[in-house]
């Protein structure tokens, strides 16, 4: 591989990193209701596992309410289901139209949780684009040895992939800042 290869394919990981950082971020419960928590369940729908988002409207008409309002209405009893066995820890309730899930308030203990679990994730992701700095940085020692790059090109492509990181690492700091402040306001 050359070393623009190299660099693109660090940069890719990279922003898949952010991009993973965020779709987790999304997931922690905050206290307010989001599409997010009930997007991907899967629900065994006529014994294929299908997700909510392809078999209901999902709305939230206020902060703490999420209502689910399958297309099949045959379908809801197995759509409550799948959301009990989640990992959600909501009830549902079920009216025979619609399944409304009503988002608790958050304790201090339980937002302390999340704060641990939002820093956890961070950190993952630290070491995500870490371990992509490293390949980089092996691949281009290889080259090094090979005599297909200099010493002074080395130490400038060493360069260029501390920035890469030190970016990413900055927007996963700006995102657990952001889930932090928002887990302090509910």
């Amino acid at each position: 591989m050359d070393t623009a290869g190299i660099i693109r394919e660090t940069e890719d990981k990279m922003r898949k990193t952010d991009e993973e950082t965020a779709r987790q971020f999304a997931t922690v419960r905050t206290g307010r209701a989001s599409r997010v928590l009930v997007d991907d369940i899967k629900v065994d729908y006529h014994g294929t596992l299908t997700s909510l988002k392809q078999l209901a409207a999902i709305n939230i008409p206020d902060p703490r309410l999420i209502v689910i309002q399958p297309w099949d209405i045959s379908s809801i009893s197995d759509i409550e289901r799948a959301i009990l066995k989640s990992d959600i820890g909501i009830t549902p309730v079920n009216d025979g139209k619609v399944i409304k899930l009503t988002i608790p308030q958050l304790t201090k203990e339980r937002r302390d949780e999340m704060t641990r679990l939002a820093r956890k994730i961070a950190e993952e992701m630290r070491v995500s684009l870490r371990n992509a700095r490293r390949a980089a940085m092996e691949n281009f020692k290889a080259l090094q040895k090979d005599d297909r790059i200099t010493e002074d090109d080395y130490f400038k492509y060493q360069e260029q992939i501390q920035k890469l990181t030190d970016k990413a690492v900055e927007k996963i700091d700006t995102m657990l800042a952001a889930k932090e402040k928002e887990l302090a306001l509910v």
